[in-house]
């Protein structure tokens, strides 16, 4: 039995987040225990060239969103990068997921074989709608919420790899 785009898509991005969101209330929950600065956490970044956690964040986000406009061949919503909160970040994570719900699914399940053209730094990529979610969206995707993760890490939040798969693994358990 084949897979449903919108199962690659929808479900995974939707579960991508909620790593994302479990992961950074274990961020949230080390400013409040160790008295750190929330400030300081969400602008660390893994080298001076890396998107810091906040920027990490808002592009996978962007990511799911944009990836499943293109798919439904919908208008991808704007969404401007102003969170400087946790707070703030949450309510991206949440307004994303509820965006992804409202996605029409068939559409983006049609979508397998319609090109899709994404204009990338100076260049246009061409992709099936197939070729697109798997060789680009999903693994951006994917990108951002390890460095995420990575970033939190390397910032002395405590989590582990249980904490990234739990979203994953869930959803995904037989019976």
């Amino acid at each position: 039995m084949a897979i449903a785009l919108s199962e690659l898509s929808v479900s995974y991005f939707i579960q991508g987040l909620g790593t994302l969101k479990h992961c950074l209330g274990l961020g949230q929950d080390h400013v409040r225990e160790t008295g750190g600065d929330a400030a300081s956490l969400l602008t660390a970044r893994l080298y001076p060239d890396m998107f810091t956690l906040t920027q990490q964040i808002q592009s996978a986000s962007d990511t799911a969103r944009r990836a499943c406009a293109r798919l439904a061949d919908a208008e991808i919503p704007s969404v401007p990068d102003e969170e400087s909160t946790f707070d703030e970040l949450f309510a991206r994570i949440d307004g994303t997921v509820a965006y992804l719900e409202s996605v029409d699914r068939a559409a983006i399940d049609a979508s397998e074989d319609r090109t899709i053209v994404l204009p990338l730094r100076g260049t246009t990529l061409t992709f099936s709608g197939r070729g697109y979610l798997l060789g680009f969206a999903v693994p951006n995707f994917g990108f951002h919420v390890s460095m995420a993760y990575a970033i939190l890490r390397s910032q002395g939040v405590s989590l582990g790899k249980q904490d990234y798969l739990r979203a994953f693994v869930g959803p995904n358990l037989a019976g």
